[in-house]
Formats: C-alpha cells, sequence, structure tokens
C-alpha cells in the first residue's frame, strides 16, 4: 500500500467491541474514527472522507442498511468501501449488504481482530 495513513471510520455500536476494534486498526497505523450509530456514521463520513468504512449493521437510530444505502447513492461518498461487520449470519443477510454495495462482509462472532485488520489492509489495497 501507499505510504500514507487511511482513515477509517468505525461504526459499532457495542463500546466494548469499538474500542477494540478501534485499538487493532490503530496499532496497524490506521487513523481510526468511529460512529455509535448510523445517523453518527452519515454526518461522520461526509465531514471526514474516510478512505474505508467498518459497518455494523444492527444499530440504534438508523439500520446499516439504510446507512449503506444513503452512502452508495451519495456520489460523494459511493466510492468508498464499505465493510459490514455483523453478528447475522444468514446468506440473505450476506447477500442483501453486497448488493447494496459492500465491498467485504465479516460475522463478528467468528471474527478475530487481527482477521480483521488484515481485511481492511486487504480492501484498502484492492480500492487503490
Amino acid at each position: 500500500m501507499e505510504n500514507r495513513t487511511y482513515k477509517v471510520l468505525l461504526v459499532e455500536d457495542d463500546r466494548f467491541l469499538r474500542k477494540a476494534a478501534d485499538t487493532a486498526l490503530r496499532e496497524r497505523g490506521y487513523t481510526v474514527l468511529t460512529a455509535a450509530d448510523g445517523d453518527e456514521a452519515l454526518q461522520s463520513a461526509r465531514t471526514e472522507r474516510p478512505d474505508l468504512i467498518l459497518l455494523d449493521l444492527i444499530m440504534p437510530r438508523m439500520h446499516g442498511y439504510e446507512v449503506l444505502r444513503i452512502l452508495k447513492t451519495d456520489p460523494q461518498m459511493a466510492t468508498v468501501p464499505v465493510i459490514v461487520l455483523t453478528n447475522l449470519g444468514q446468506d440473505s443477510d450476506k447477500k442483501a449488504a453486497t448488493e447494496a454495495g459492500a465491498a467485504d462482509y465479516l460475522i463478528k462472532s467468528s471474527l478475530r481482530l487481527e482477521d480483521l485488520t488484515k481485511r481492511v489492509d486487504k480492501v484498502l489495497a484492492g480500492s487503490r
């Protein structure tokens, strides 16, 4: 990857997971922005222009699918890769997220933080 700091927006309402993922990404050299719900996510995405968004689906105030739909229809944000990070493990959920424009789909319950950072590296490397 280029020798610059990538900005990752981490959208997760679970405080423990948000902190753990934030720490793992920062240790990997990323600048991390966090949001606890869909409204915060959209506001932060539009003002901070992240290079990648990690997006939970089940959140207060606005569902992750709605956030994804809004991001992918916004000309300023449509090209920003979004990795869905959720506990929804049904094939139909994964298909819906992919069809809505998600670059990747990770299931939290079976995910190690090391795997998360590797997937972020991979998606960012492919987006340039």
